[in-house]
């Protein structure tokens, strides 16, 4: 599902550079990432996605060289492959819960909005307990239920691979579970790939490899990452 090789990416002209040598990601797995903030985690997540590149080395995602790609065909391989749950939940204000849940389906023609959609929203809402909230607007939203709603779209479009950042952050034990069930039961239904970054080390049981990040980072040229593999 996921092959890196011989990844560089810094941010300017900081200190802090992202170096992963080699990473495997098999189809149909789970695997969370840990390790301290600012070692690179998020970064990675969006190099997967295509939301950013690499200043050097290859991001391979389901037999695509993302890294390649033009601004426009990485749009559309998010879109059509990649379920996203941002650490900000990056909804829109002026709109619905409802509409922030089908919002996929409204920024890309490669989407088809209909009845079945708007039904699969309707009962992904009712399964994290927010069912009653479709109408509202983010602004109306504790933190969790923001966070309840980014897992929604995440999952709605049946994407083939699903990374998520923080996915249990801004929530209590009872909500936390029902996000978890809804994520790891997606995968089992439909044999997705699931990759998450957090620090919330009691779910991570639920995964099945655990990688820490520290070894995929170095301070200046100090050092280098480690191999791909590490748990």
């Amino acid at each position: 599902m996921i092959r890196i090789e011989d990844l560089r990416f810094r941010y300017g002209e900081g200190d802090f550079q992202l170096r992963i040598p080699e990473l495997a990601v098999e189809s149909g797995t789970t695997t969370a990432f840990i390790g301290p903030s600012g070692s690179g985690k998020t970064t990675l997540l969006n190099l997967i996605a295509g939301i950013i590149r690499p200043e050097k080395g290859r991001v391979e995602t389901r037999g695509v060289e993302v890294s390649g790609l033009s601004d426009e065909e990485r749009r559309r391989f998010r879109i059509t492959t990649v379920g996203l749950v941002f650490q900000e939940f990056e909804l829109l204000e002026y709109l619905t819960v409802l509409d922030n849940i089908l919002l996929p389906y409204r920024i890309h023609s490669a989407l088809t909005l209909d009845s079945s959609v708007r039904e699969r929203a309707r009962s992904l809402a009712e399964r994290v307990g927010i069912s009653d909230k479709l109408d509202r607007h983010p602004r109306r939203l504790s933190q969790g239920e923001r966070q309840r709603v980014a897992v929604c779209r995440a999952v709605l479009t049946d994407p083939p691979l699903l990374l998520t950042d923080e996915p249990t952050g801004n929530l209590d034990p009872v909500n936390r579970e029902r996000v978890l069930d809804i994520l790891f039961d997606y995968v089992e239904d439909s044999g997705t790939t699931l990759v998450s970054v957090t620090h919330d080390h009691e779910i991570l049981t639920r995964f099945g490899r655990v990688m820490d990040f520290r070894d995929f980072h170095a301070f200046g040229e100090a050092g280098s990452g480690a191999a791909g593999g590490a748990s």
